[in-house]
């Protein structure tokens, strides 16, 4: 295809992944497509490992990384609040709600130090700028072509570096005027996110969302995301002004994908109305499946959830316990598992390749392309 994406990058179809899983980004990016390692689960160490790897499997291929670098948080007007300070700013009430909670749907102790994957000499909070620093250096010491701000405009190192680096940088928008600041804040690319996304998104649907972007941002090219998992809707992101497609559910049910197996198994049994927004999980609203986890924290008895980074300090151990404990799907446990996935997630009922969904996605928006030729005769 000939668009401004696929130039931009030398990729061969405009599509984008996005992925916390390094076999997924490596498959993608085989196909033709471009993946992007979502790195805010990761430490320096691991991430460092995993473009390492990524980059040997791939060779010249383009890949990318996205970083999560909020507009706001709690601690950001302090200038950044050590995760230790932070905790201890957590209420009580929510303490002992998540403790009651893990006692009824019996999920075991850890039985030995608490598990995770933080470096245990990091103070940085989740999701925020001193947490990201440390990750861009690792991001900008390896080939990268593509770095991606998922919340709020990139700060100002961030663009100072990519454009030092080479690297193209892009940003996720929720809304025409947010596409707007992160245009002005440098940004080569759009990411115009409708609702129905999986993870942080807004209250605009992206056959709304999309148009209203590129008309505002234009020239710089628009990503459409949320809902699309196949060439229809491929198809129909294009003809709304979008030069590509940037998709995350989709993967997660890939047989690359690294998702908790009974995770995976509630997403190929879901369907599109089986997941809902909820600050349950990062303390902005973000849609995931919804499960045991989401209704507890949406229940009369709840003191609500956090805002960001307090609710993911809250929960980060009690995550850790449930997925460890999650064996069955009727155990407390695993009723309690959940992760994040858009209402795409009702199409996502087979198990796949990573590689395979992107020569069905490029062969269904061939077959749409040419059903609506069709019609102009």
């Amino acid at each position: 295809m000939n668009n401004k994406v696929c130039e931009m990058f030398g990729i061969e179809f405009p599509i984008l992944a996005f992925t916390h899983c390094r076999d997924v980004v490596a498959a993608v990016t085989k196909a033709g497509g471009l993946g992007v390692l979502g790195a805010s689960g990761h430490t320096p160490e691991e991430l460092d490992i995993d473009l390492r790897w990524i980059a040997e499997q791939v060779g010249d291929r383009p890949f990318g990384v996205d970083i999560i670098v909020p507009a706001k948080y709690v601690g950001k007007d302090e200038g950044g609040v050590p995760r230790s300070e932070l905790k201890a700013r957590i209420p009580q009430a929510h303490k002992d709600f998540l403790d009651d909670m893990l006692k009824r749907y019996d999920v075991p102790e850890l039985p030995g130090e608490p598990g995770g994957r933080r470096s245990p000499s990091d103070d940085a909070a989740p999701m925020s700028y001193d947490q990201a620093v440390p990750l861009m250096d690792v991001a900008f010491a390896h080939p990268i072509k593509l770095i991606v701000n998922a919340l709020g405009s990139p700060p100002p190192d961030m663009v100072e570096r990519a454009r030092a680096n080479g690297v193209k940088i892009a940003a996720l928008a929720g809304k025409a005027s947010h596409a707007v600041r992160h245009v002005a804040a440098g940004v080569d690319l759009i990411i115009a996110q409708g609702y129905e996304a999986g993870g942080h998104t807004g209250d605009i649907a992206t056959m709304v969302l999309v148009p209203e972007i590129v008309d505002a941002v234009s020239p710089v090219p628009v990503l459409a995301a949320g809902g699309i998992g196949g060439g229809r809707q491929m198809a129909a992101a294009l003809a709304l002004g979008a030069e590509g497609v940037w998709c995350g559910s989709i993967w997660l049910t890939t047989e690359e994908a690294e998702t908790h197996p009974l995770v995976k198994e509630k997403f190929l049994a879901a369907t599109s109305s089986d997941t809902l927004r909820s600050r349950s999980r990062t303390g902005k609203p973000a849609r995931q499946i919804r499960c045991a986890w989401t209704d507890e924290w949406e229940s009369p008895q709840s003191p609500g959830p956090l805002p960001m980074p307090l609710q993911p300090i809250l929960i980060a151990e009690a995550s850790y316990r449930i997925d460890r404990a999650a064996k069955t799907l009727d155990s407390g446990p695993g009723k309690l598992a959940g992760y994040f996935v858009g209402q795409i997630v009702g199409s996502m009922n087979e198990v796949k390749p990573a590689g395979r969904v992107v020569v069905e996605m490029v062969d269904e928006f061939i077959e749409a392309m040419q059903r609506v030729e069709s019609m102009m005769r």
